[in-house]
Protein backbone atom coordinates (compact mmCIF):
# COMPACT_ATOMS: atom_id res chain seq x y z
CA UNK A 1 0.00 0.00 0.00
CA UNK A 2 2.97 2.59 0.60
CA UNK A 3 4.38 1.74 -2.67
CA UNK A 4 1.54 2.18 -4.02
CA UNK A 5 0.90 5.41 -2.71
CA UNK A 6 3.90 6.97 -3.57
CA UNK A 7 3.90 5.88 -7.28
CA UNK A 8 0.34 6.54 -7.56
CA UNK A 9 0.78 9.83 -6.38
CA UNK A 10 4.06 10.64 -8.26
CA UNK A 11 2.27 9.34 -11.61
CA UNK A 12 -0.78 11.34 -11.02
CA UNK A 13 1.12 14.86 -10.50
CA UNK A 14 2.92 14.32 -13.21
CA UNK A 15 0.01 13.72 -15.37
CA UNK A 16 -1.36 16.61 -14.59
CA UNK A 17 1.63 18.50 -16.01
CA UNK A 18 3.32 19.39 -12.62
CA UNK A 19 7.40 20.02 -13.16
CA UNK A 20 8.47 16.92 -11.47
CA UNK A 21 10.28 18.67 -8.61
CA UNK A 22 6.99 20.03 -7.61
CA UNK A 23 5.47 16.25 -8.23
CA UNK A 24 8.25 14.83 -5.99
CA UNK A 25 7.31 17.35 -3.54
CA UNK A 26 3.48 16.57 -3.52
CA UNK A 27 4.37 13.01 -3.78
CA UNK A 28 6.56 12.97 -0.40
CA UNK A 29 3.60 14.72 0.91
CA UNK A 30 1.29 11.92 0.55
CA UNK A 31 3.60 9.11 1.76
CA UNK A 32 4.26 12.03 5.07
CA UNK A 33 0.36 12.04 5.11
CA UNK A 34 -0.06 8.29 5.50
CA UNK A 35 3.07 7.73 7.55
CA UNK A 36 1.28 9.63 9.87
CA UNK A 37 4.32 12.12 9.97
CA UNK A 38 3.29 15.28 8.53
CA UNK A 39 5.33 17.79 9.90
CA UNK A 40 6.44 21.39 7.61
CA UNK A 41 9.46 21.86 9.70
CA UNK A 42 10.82 18.33 8.63
CA UNK A 43 10.12 19.14 5.13
CA UNK A 44 11.59 21.82 5.19
CA UNK A 45 14.81 20.56 7.01
CA UNK A 46 14.45 17.67 4.45
CA UNK A 47 14.98 19.50 1.95
CA UNK A 48 17.47 22.25 2.54
CA UNK A 49 19.42 19.33 3.94
CA UNK A 50 19.37 17.44 0.42
CA UNK A 51 20.79 20.40 -1.56
CA UNK A 52 23.88 20.74 1.14
CA UNK A 53 26.14 18.54 0.06
CA UNK A 54 29.90 19.63 -0.51
CA UNK A 55 30.15 16.54 -3.67
CA UNK A 56 27.19 18.15 -5.19
CA UNK A 57 29.12 21.62 -5.56
CA UNK A 58 30.40 19.72 -9.01
CA UNK A 59 27.66 20.37 -10.65
CA UNK A 60 27.46 23.77 -11.33
CA UNK A 61 31.26 24.06 -11.67
CA UNK A 62 31.11 21.50 -14.72
CA UNK A 63 28.10 23.45 -15.87
CA UNK A 64 29.90 26.41 -15.98
CA UNK A 65 33.01 24.71 -17.34
CA UNK A 66 31.22 23.59 -20.26
CA UNK A 67 29.32 27.12 -21.01
CA UNK A 68 32.76 28.60 -20.65
CA UNK A 69 33.98 25.61 -23.20
CA UNK A 70 31.31 26.78 -25.68
CA UNK A 71 32.02 30.42 -25.69
CA UNK A 72 35.62 29.97 -25.33
CA UNK A 73 36.23 28.24 -28.38
CA UNK A 74 37.26 24.96 -26.96
CA UNK A 75 34.71 23.19 -28.84
CA UNK A 76 35.19 24.67 -32.04
CA UNK A 77 38.44 23.51 -31.96
CA UNK A 78 37.90 19.98 -30.98
CA UNK A 79 35.47 19.99 -33.98
CA UNK A 80 38.29 21.37 -36.15
CA UNK A 81 40.26 18.57 -35.33
CA UNK A 82 37.66 15.74 -35.84
CA UNK A 83 36.79 17.45 -39.34
CA UNK A 84 40.59 17.02 -40.51
CA UNK A 85 41.03 13.84 -39.22
CA UNK A 86 38.30 11.65 -40.97
CA UNK A 87 36.26 14.29 -42.67
CA UNK A 88 37.53 13.05 -46.12
CA UNK A 89 36.20 9.02 -45.94
CA UNK A 90 33.34 8.35 -46.81
CA UNK A 91 30.29 9.75 -44.39
CA UNK A 92 33.29 11.46 -43.26
CA UNK A 93 30.91 14.52 -41.45
CA UNK A 94 29.42 11.18 -39.44
CA UNK A 95 32.59 10.18 -38.01
CA UNK A 96 33.66 13.73 -37.23
CA UNK A 97 30.10 14.14 -35.47
CA UNK A 98 31.24 10.86 -33.30
CA UNK A 99 34.65 11.72 -32.80
CA UNK A 100 33.85 15.58 -31.70
CA UNK A 101 30.77 14.09 -29.62
CA UNK A 102 33.46 11.64 -27.43
CA UNK A 103 36.06 14.83 -27.27
CA UNK A 104 33.26 16.92 -26.08
CA UNK A 105 31.97 14.80 -23.66
CA UNK A 106 35.08 14.57 -22.02
CA UNK A 107 35.25 18.39 -21.45
CA UNK A 108 31.89 18.95 -20.28
CA UNK A 109 29.87 15.86 -19.24
CA UNK A 110 26.60 17.59 -20.27
CA UNK A 111 24.26 15.88 -22.84
CA UNK A 112 22.58 19.30 -24.06
CA UNK A 113 25.13 21.55 -23.75
CA UNK A 114 26.95 18.75 -26.21
CA UNK A 115 24.18 18.34 -28.38
CA UNK A 116 23.36 22.34 -28.61
CA UNK A 117 27.17 22.45 -29.80
CA UNK A 118 27.10 19.79 -32.52
CA UNK A 119 24.37 21.06 -33.74
CA UNK A 120 24.92 24.21 -34.25
CA UNK A 121 28.50 23.39 -36.19
CA UNK A 122 28.15 20.42 -37.93
CA UNK A 123 24.34 19.80 -38.39
CA UNK A 124 24.26 22.53 -41.33
CA UNK A 125 27.56 20.80 -42.68
CA UNK A 126 26.01 17.65 -43.17
CA UNK A 127 23.03 18.78 -44.61
CA UNK A 128 24.74 20.95 -47.38
CA UNK A 129 26.94 18.01 -48.06
CA UNK A 130 23.58 16.10 -49.06
CA UNK A 131 22.73 13.63 -45.76
CA UNK A 132 19.11 13.52 -44.87
CA UNK A 133 18.17 16.09 -42.69
CA UNK A 134 16.57 13.43 -40.24
CA UNK A 135 19.43 11.31 -40.32
CA UNK A 136 21.94 13.66 -39.67
CA UNK A 137 20.08 14.68 -36.63
CA UNK A 138 19.48 11.70 -35.05
CA UNK A 139 23.24 10.99 -35.52
CA UNK A 140 23.95 14.29 -33.48
CA UNK A 141 21.32 13.38 -30.89
CA UNK A 142 23.22 9.89 -30.38
CA UNK A 143 26.32 11.46 -30.25
CA UNK A 144 24.99 13.86 -27.72
CA UNK A 145 23.84 11.36 -24.99
CA UNK A 146 27.61 10.40 -24.82
CA UNK A 147 28.28 13.00 -22.77
CA UNK A 148 26.65 11.37 -19.72
CA UNK A 149 28.96 8.34 -19.88
CA UNK A 150 32.57 9.31 -20.14
CA UNK A 151 33.85 11.35 -17.32
CA UNK A 152 33.41 14.11 -15.70
CA UNK A 153 29.67 13.54 -16.04
CA UNK A 154 27.20 15.28 -14.41
CA UNK A 155 24.82 12.16 -13.71
CA UNK A 156 27.43 10.34 -12.37
CA UNK A 157 28.16 13.23 -10.03
CA UNK A 158 24.19 13.27 -8.78
CA UNK A 159 23.94 9.40 -8.90
CA UNK A 160 26.96 9.26 -7.08
CA UNK A 161 25.54 11.39 -4.04
CA UNK A 162 21.90 9.57 -4.47
CA UNK A 163 22.93 6.30 -4.19
CA UNK A 164 26.09 6.38 -1.71
CA UNK A 165 28.77 5.40 -4.48
CA UNK A 166 31.72 6.70 -5.34
CA UNK A 167 31.74 9.59 -7.94
CA UNK A 168 35.51 9.00 -9.28
CA UNK A 169 35.10 5.09 -9.71
CA UNK A 170 32.17 5.86 -11.50
CA UNK A 171 34.00 8.46 -13.68
CA UNK A 172 36.71 5.79 -14.35
CA UNK A 173 33.72 2.90 -15.10
CA UNK A 174 32.24 5.42 -17.62
CA UNK A 175 35.20 5.43 -20.20
CA UNK A 176 34.88 1.99 -21.68
CA UNK A 177 31.19 2.01 -21.84
CA UNK A 178 31.01 5.36 -23.45
CA UNK A 179 33.52 4.57 -25.93
CA UNK A 180 31.58 1.57 -26.87
CA UNK A 181 28.35 3.36 -27.37
CA UNK A 182 30.50 5.66 -30.17
CA UNK A 183 31.48 2.79 -31.58
CA UNK A 184 28.51 1.07 -32.00
CA UNK A 185 27.30 4.61 -33.09
CA UNK A 186 30.33 4.66 -35.97
CA UNK A 187 29.31 1.11 -37.12
CA UNK A 188 25.29 1.78 -37.38
CA UNK A 189 26.34 5.01 -39.33
CA UNK A 190 28.49 2.61 -41.83
CA UNK A 191 25.73 0.71 -42.16
CA UNK A 192 23.24 3.24 -42.49
CA UNK A 193 24.89 6.04 -44.75
CA UNK A 194 26.82 4.28 -47.30
CA UNK A 195 24.39 4.13 -49.56
CA UNK A 196 23.70 7.90 -49.51
CA UNK A 197 26.19 8.68 -52.27
CA UNK A 198 27.47 11.78 -50.74
CA UNK A 199 30.71 12.68 -52.09
CA UNK A 200 33.53 13.16 -49.44
CA UNK A 201 35.08 16.51 -48.70
CA UNK A 202 38.83 17.03 -49.74
CA UNK A 203 41.79 15.46 -48.09
CA UNK A 204 43.22 17.83 -46.05
CA UNK A 205 47.19 18.64 -45.86
CA UNK A 206 49.61 17.11 -43.11
CA UNK A 207 50.25 20.59 -42.23
CA UNK A 208 46.38 21.54 -41.53
CA UNK A 209 45.85 18.22 -39.36
CA UNK A 210 49.11 19.62 -37.37
CA UNK A 211 47.76 22.95 -37.46
CA UNK A 212 44.62 21.88 -36.21
CA UNK A 213 46.04 19.40 -33.50
CA UNK A 214 48.39 22.46 -31.87
CA UNK A 215 44.97 24.58 -31.77
CA UNK A 216 43.12 21.89 -29.76
CA UNK A 217 46.10 20.74 -27.55
CA UNK A 218 44.98 23.24 -25.16
CA UNK A 219 41.24 21.66 -24.98
CA UNK A 220 42.72 18.34 -24.69
CA UNK A 221 44.40 18.63 -22.21
CA UNK A 222 41.43 19.36 -19.96
CA UNK A 223 39.94 15.77 -19.54
CA UNK A 224 43.86 14.16 -19.01
CA UNK A 225 43.94 16.87 -16.01
CA UNK A 226 40.54 15.99 -14.69
CA UNK A 227 41.18 12.88 -14.56
CA UNK A 228 45.24 12.25 -13.91
CA UNK A 229 44.41 14.37 -10.98
CA UNK A 230 41.47 11.71 -9.62
CA UNK A 231 43.28 8.98 -10.17
CA UNK A 232 46.39 10.07 -8.78
CA UNK A 233 44.58 11.80 -5.33
CA UNK A 234 45.72 15.32 -6.02
CA UNK A 235 41.55 16.31 -6.10
CA UNK A 236 38.33 15.28 -4.85
CA UNK A 237 35.80 14.89 -8.08
CA UNK A 238 34.02 18.65 -6.58
CA UNK A 239 37.51 20.40 -6.90
CA UNK A 240 38.34 18.61 -10.59
CA UNK A 241 34.90 20.52 -11.67
CA UNK A 242 36.41 23.98 -9.87
CA UNK A 243 39.57 23.11 -11.90
CA UNK A 244 37.85 22.26 -15.23
CA UNK A 245 35.96 25.92 -14.73
CA UNK A 246 39.11 27.71 -13.97
CA UNK A 247 41.34 26.03 -16.42
CA UNK A 248 38.74 26.83 -19.29
CA UNK A 249 38.35 30.30 -18.21
CA UNK A 250 42.30 30.70 -18.47
CA UNK A 251 42.45 29.09 -21.74
CA UNK A 252 39.43 30.95 -23.38
CA UNK A 253 40.75 34.62 -21.78
CA UNK A 254 44.33 34.02 -21.87
CA UNK A 255 45.18 31.61 -25.00
CA UNK A 256 42.17 31.35 -27.14
CA UNK A 257 41.09 34.99 -26.48
CA UNK A 258 37.80 34.58 -27.54
CA UNK A 259 35.77 35.17 -24.90
CA UNK A 260 35.83 38.60 -23.74
CA UNK A 261 35.09 39.35 -19.39
CA UNK A 262 31.86 41.30 -20.50
CA UNK A 263 30.76 38.03 -21.88
CA UNK A 264 31.36 36.50 -18.35
CA UNK A 265 27.99 37.40 -17.23
CA UNK A 266 25.90 36.09 -19.74
CA UNK A 267 27.81 32.31 -19.29
CA UNK A 268 27.59 32.45 -15.93
CA UNK A 269 24.17 33.11 -15.83
CA UNK A 270 23.11 30.06 -18.38
CA UNK A 271 25.28 27.68 -16.35
CA UNK A 272 23.18 29.37 -12.83
CA UNK A 273 20.00 28.78 -14.76
CA UNK A 274 20.84 25.03 -15.28
CA UNK A 275 22.51 24.17 -11.68
CA UNK A 276 19.23 25.90 -10.31
CA UNK A 277 16.89 23.12 -11.74
CA UNK A 278 19.20 20.51 -11.00
CA UNK A 279 19.64 21.50 -7.71
CA UNK A 280 16.10 22.34 -6.83
CA UNK A 281 15.38 18.16 -8.26
CA UNK A 282 17.84 17.74 -6.17
CA UNK A 283 16.27 19.25 -2.56
CA UNK A 284 12.60 17.99 -3.45
CA UNK A 285 13.98 14.50 -4.20
CA UNK A 286 16.01 14.44 -0.85
CA UNK A 287 12.85 14.52 0.91
CA UNK A 288 11.18 11.43 -1.12
CA UNK A 289 14.57 9.59 -0.83
CA UNK A 290 13.83 9.83 2.87
CA UNK A 291 10.92 9.07 3.67
CA UNK A 292 11.77 6.38 1.06
CA UNK A 293 13.83 4.96 4.06
CA UNK A 294 11.64 5.23 6.57
CA UNK A 295 8.34 3.14 4.98
CA UNK A 296 11.12 0.91 3.97
CA UNK A 297 10.06 0.77 -0.01
CA UNK A 298 13.30 -1.04 -0.94
CA UNK A 299 12.35 -3.56 1.63
CA UNK A 300 8.63 -3.88 0.02
CA UNK A 301 10.66 -4.22 -3.87
CA UNK A 302 13.19 -6.72 -3.07
CA UNK A 303 9.85 -8.77 -1.38
CA UNK A 304 8.24 -8.13 -5.01
CA UNK A 305 11.80 -9.01 -7.05
CA UNK A 306 12.18 -11.72 -5.00
CA UNK A 307 12.19 -14.45 -7.83
CA UNK A 308 14.77 -12.60 -9.43
CA UNK A 309 17.16 -12.00 -6.70
CA UNK A 310 19.15 -15.76 -7.62
CA UNK A 311 19.92 -14.53 -11.27
CA UNK A 312 21.86 -11.60 -11.46
CA UNK A 313 21.49 -11.21 -14.83
CA UNK A 314 17.71 -11.57 -15.12
CA UNK A 315 17.42 -8.95 -12.00
CA UNK A 316 19.09 -6.14 -13.90
CA UNK A 317 17.54 -7.26 -17.31
CA UNK A 318 14.10 -6.25 -15.44
CA UNK A 319 15.54 -3.06 -13.86
CA UNK A 320 17.17 -1.95 -17.26
CA UNK A 321 13.68 -2.80 -19.21
CA UNK A 322 11.68 -0.64 -16.00
CA UNK A 323 14.25 2.05 -16.28
CA UNK A 324 14.04 2.22 -20.39
CA UNK A 325 10.25 3.08 -19.76
CA UNK A 326 9.92 5.36 -17.48
CA UNK A 327 12.91 7.02 -19.53
CA UNK A 328 10.68 7.80 -22.30
CA UNK A 329 8.52 10.26 -19.98
CA UNK A 330 11.11 11.82 -17.91
CA UNK A 331 14.45 13.43 -17.76
CA UNK A 332 17.90 11.39 -16.61
CA UNK A 333 18.15 13.84 -13.65
CA UNK A 334 14.92 12.86 -11.54
CA UNK A 335 14.91 9.33 -12.84
CA UNK A 336 18.56 9.15 -10.65
CA UNK A 337 16.92 11.01 -7.74
CA UNK A 338 13.67 8.55 -7.37
CA UNK A 339 14.43 5.44 -8.98
CA UNK A 340 18.39 5.31 -7.54
CA UNK A 341 17.45 5.05 -3.67
CA UNK A 342 14.73 2.37 -4.36
CA UNK A 343 17.23 0.33 -6.24
CA UNK A 344 19.96 0.06 -4.99
CA UNK A 345 19.52 -1.80 -1.78
CA UNK A 346 18.04 -4.27 -4.08
CA UNK A 347 21.19 -4.09 -6.13
CA UNK A 348 23.28 -4.59 -3.08
CA UNK A 349 20.76 -7.61 -1.65
CA UNK A 350 21.63 -9.49 -4.93
CA UNK A 351 25.15 -9.13 -4.87
CA UNK A 352 25.97 -6.63 -8.16
CA UNK A 353 28.62 -4.36 -8.27
CA UNK A 354 27.44 -0.48 -7.20
CA UNK A 355 29.59 1.42 -9.70
CA UNK A 356 28.37 -1.33 -12.56
CA UNK A 357 25.55 -0.60 -12.03
CA UNK A 358 25.78 2.91 -11.71
CA UNK A 359 26.91 3.08 -15.05
CA UNK A 360 24.27 0.95 -16.42
CA UNK A 361 21.56 2.86 -14.85
CA UNK A 362 23.21 6.24 -15.91
CA UNK A 363 23.24 4.53 -19.83
CA UNK A 364 19.54 4.00 -19.80
CA UNK A 365 18.93 7.12 -18.71
CA UNK A 366 21.15 8.70 -21.39
CA UNK A 367 19.28 6.66 -23.95
CA UNK A 368 16.09 8.08 -22.29
CA UNK A 369 17.20 11.30 -23.48
CA UNK A 370 16.31 10.31 -27.31
CA UNK A 371 13.67 8.03 -26.51
CA UNK A 372 10.09 9.73 -27.43
CA UNK A 373 7.74 11.59 -26.58
CA UNK A 374 9.99 13.58 -24.08
CA UNK A 375 13.32 13.16 -25.10
CA UNK A 376 15.50 16.22 -23.90
CA UNK A 377 17.77 16.11 -26.32
CA UNK A 378 15.77 15.40 -29.16
CA UNK A 379 14.20 18.63 -28.55
CA UNK A 380 17.41 20.19 -28.46
CA UNK A 381 18.04 18.93 -31.71
CA UNK A 382 14.89 19.70 -33.41
CA UNK A 383 15.24 23.30 -32.03
CA UNK A 384 18.49 24.18 -33.05
CA UNK A 385 18.34 22.16 -36.61
CA UNK A 386 14.77 24.14 -36.86
CA UNK A 387 13.18 20.48 -37.56
CA UNK A 388 9.99 19.18 -36.09
CA UNK A 389 10.98 16.26 -33.58
CA UNK A 390 9.25 13.57 -35.67
CA UNK A 391 12.05 13.98 -38.00
CA UNK A 392 14.50 13.83 -35.46
CA UNK A 393 12.97 10.89 -33.99
CA UNK A 394 12.66 8.93 -37.37
CA UNK A 395 16.58 9.47 -37.96
CA UNK A 396 17.53 8.22 -34.48
CA UNK A 397 16.36 5.09 -33.76
CA UNK A 398 18.90 2.81 -35.77
CA UNK A 399 21.54 4.37 -33.35
CA UNK A 400 18.85 3.88 -30.16
CA UNK A 401 18.67 0.56 -30.86
CA UNK A 402 22.67 -0.06 -30.98
CA UNK A 403 22.92 1.86 -27.54
CA UNK A 404 20.45 -0.39 -26.06
CA UNK A 405 22.64 -3.87 -27.52
CA UNK A 406 25.67 -1.93 -26.09
CA UNK A 407 24.09 -2.12 -22.94
CA UNK A 408 22.79 -5.39 -23.02
CA UNK A 409 26.29 -6.42 -24.16
CA UNK A 410 27.65 -5.10 -20.65
CA UNK A 411 24.47 -6.62 -18.75
CA UNK A 412 25.82 -10.81 -20.32
CA UNK A 413 29.58 -9.75 -20.19
CA UNK A 414 29.87 -7.21 -16.83
CA UNK A 415 33.73 -7.43 -16.87
CA UNK A 416 33.71 -5.06 -19.64
CA UNK A 417 32.96 -2.41 -17.02
CA UNK A 418 34.31 -3.82 -13.84
CA UNK A 419 37.94 -5.47 -14.93
CA UNK A 420 38.93 -1.81 -15.77
CA UNK A 421 38.09 0.49 -13.25
CA UNK A 422 38.77 -2.13 -10.43
CA UNK A 423 42.48 -1.91 -12.59
CA UNK A 424 42.00 1.53 -12.41
CA UNK A 425 41.41 2.06 -8.15
CA UNK A 426 42.89 -1.13 -6.61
Amino acid sequence: MTLLIFIGSLIAAIALGIPIAYSLLLSGMALMWHLDLFDAQILAQTVLEGANSFPLLAVPFFMLAGEIMNAGGMSKRIINLALTLVGHVRGGLGFVTIIAAVLLASLSGSAVADTAALAALLLPMMVKAGHDKARAGGLVASGGIIAPIIPPSIPFVIFGVAANVSIGQLFIAGIVPGLLMAIAIAITWWIVARNEGVVPRPKVSSAERWKALRESTWALMLPVIVLVGLRMGIFTPTEAAVVAAVYALFVSTVVYREMQLRQLYHVFVNASKTTAIIMFLVAAASMSAWLITVANLPGQLIELLQPFMDNPMLLLLMIMLLLLVIGTVMDITPTILIMAPVLMPVVRAAGIDPVYFGVLFVMVGAIGLITPPVGTVLNVVAGVGRMKIQQVARGVWPFLLAQILVVLLLVVFPQIVIVPYRWMFF
